[in-house]
């Protein structure tokens, strides 16, 4: 089970940090990512970081997100600087347990609930 939290308003420029921590057993070769969906579009996958830290992120966040990960706490974490209006969604952490670097949601295993990602111009 996943449970993603620390969503909420900022304004353009601001910042914020995304949590998801797993409640199950972490499978050592399991992927975590941070997709999101913002109203009347579809899930789009934004960034993912492999059990050895190898990351990859969607172009329009790269540079500005980052995202990390602490085997330990079962938890992996999305930094997000120099937000936008257009970063506004639902942002979902997802695990998949495949081992490989994937993008699509159907790749994914498991989800969270979603946390609200508000940024005003």
């Amino acid at each position: 089970q996943l449970q993603a939290s620390g969503g909420g308003l900022v304004q353009a420029g601001g910042s914020l940090r995304l949590s998801c921590q797993s409640s199950g057993r972490t499978v050592s070769r399991t992927i975590m990512a941070w997709f999101r969906q913002a109203p009347g579009k579809e899930r789009e996958f934004v960034g993912c970081v492999s059990w050895s830290g190898y990351r990859t992120y969607l172009d329009p966040v790269k540079g500005r997100f980052t995202i990390s990960r602490d085997n330990a706490r079962n938890t992996v974490y999305l930094q997000m600087n120099s937000l936008k209006p257009e970063d506004t969604a639902v942002y979902y952490c997802a695990a998949d347990v495949s081992g490989t670097i994937r993008t699509k949601t159907s790749d994914y295993d498991y989800w969270g609930q979603g946390t609200q990602v508000t940024v005003s111009s």
